[in-house]
């Protein structure tokens, strides 16, 4: 018997410096995510830290985004299968899982290997739900065909459901650290892939047609059927703040909202601003800009409605790259309500992604405040 101690070593690319000398020698695929996707969104969405910054480290030594996340999402998948308990494959499960719907952010077409990408992210979700316990996938039928979500069940009795949205990249899956931050505070939540996003998209079909305003009014009577006599809010995410805006001032059962990221006009978003120009585009089922352009015209955050006055908080950072001072500024000032205000965050990036634990607190306890006293 050998009297010398085992020792396993396990490789890692490890942290590269990201300079411009070495984005300049990428592809124009894996440079683009490098800069699209800094460690703080990627953290957002769900990604492991270790797990992001050898995603990052990998792609600058010369692997391609996509086949550099799935081979760390199997990996992950191999801790799974070796978990001598049930409970720990969850967070490899949530792991590899995020990794996948990485691995297909840069993708301009929704291909079949997409599609399959993305569902097979989502049945290792399911998963791990199942596990945990505190949320469940559900289905909600519109007008168009099914909706999917997740279910984040308040603790311990409601004072309010929340719908929360992501925007043309983030969808469902990643804004779970939303929908747990919510849940604590009494609040159910659905986290819903709307159309032109997620399982919605991919599984089911849909995308952000002329018809979106019928598509969120089923989901608004789902929630309402599910919890009656709770009162509803919302939260939109990027483009989904403009498009939760739109939804609360036509909708008079919407008693809060909060915009976090939103643009004043998505309209404003042109060919020139280059690749999230084309996802805009795919978002409505299209290769036509001008069709698109009809659809997001109609997506009006400013506009009058009938629910005029609802409560509303713009959560806002001051080094975001696509909503600057005075964008956000604008929305602040051209919401159709009195009963608005904003919060800044100095440093703080796309969605307050640097700062996710203090962006959900904010949030949640903001909704929860207001949820509360619309239901007393």
């Amino acid at each position: 018997m050998s009297d010398q101690p085992r020792v396993t070593i396990r490789e890692f690319t490890g942290r590269q410096p990201e300079t411009e000398q070495a984005l300049a020698g990428l592809s124009v695929e894996s440079a683009a995510g490098l800069r699209q996707f800094s460690l703080e969104r990627m953290l957002g969405y769900g990604v492991d830290y270790a797990d992001a910054v050898e995603l990052r480290g990998r792609v600058l030594a010369g692997d391609r985004w996509a086949e550099a996340a799935t081979r760390l999402a199997e990996q992950c998948l191999q801790y799974a299968q070796a978990a001598a308990i049930e409970v720990v494959r969850a967070p490899f499960l949530l792991r590899a899982s995020a990794l996948l719907r990485m691995s297909q952010m840069m993708f301009l077409q929704d291909t079949a290997e997409r599609r399959e990408i993305y569902a097979r992210a989502a049945v290792l979700y399911a998963e791990a739900a199942v596990i945990l316990g505190d949320r469940e996938r559900v289905n909600v039928d519109g007008p168009q065909g099914t909706l999917v979500g997740w279910w984040f069940h308040a603790t311990p009795q409601p004072v309010g459901t929340v719908v929360v949205i992501g925007g043309v990249e983030g969808w469902a899956m990643d804004f779970a650290s939303m929908g747990l931050a919510l849940a604590q505070r009494n609040l159910n939540v659905l986290v819903l892939d709307g159309p032109g996003q997620g399982e919605t998209r991919f599984t089911h079909g849909q995308y952000l047609t002329a018809e979106w305003r019928a598509s969120y009014g089923a989901v608004l009577d789902y929630v309402q059927k599910r919890a009656p006599g709770v009162p509803i809010g919302l939260v939109g995410n990027s483009m989904g703040g403009s498009l939760m805006m739109a939804i609360a001032v036509a909708d008079e059962r919407i008693r809060a909202c909060c915009d976090n990221g939103g643009l004043v006009a998505p309209s404003m978003v042109t060919s020139s601003v280059g690749t999230f120009h084309t996802k805009m585009v795919l978002f409505c089922g299209t290769s036509d800009p001008d069709a698109a352009a009809r659809i997001w015209t109609d997506v009006n955050p400013i506009a009058d409605g009938p629910n005029t006055g609802y409560p509303l908080l713009i959560v806002h950072g001051s080094k975001d790259p696509l909503i600057s001072d005075d964008l956000a500024t604008a929305m602040l000032t051209h919401a159709p309500t009195a009963d608005k205000e904003m919060t800044v965050f100095s440093d703080g990036d796309h969605c307050i992604y640097n700062h996710l634990q203090d962006r959900d607190a904010l949030i949640g306890d903001w909704m929860r405040a207001r949820l509360a006293t619309a239901g007393e």
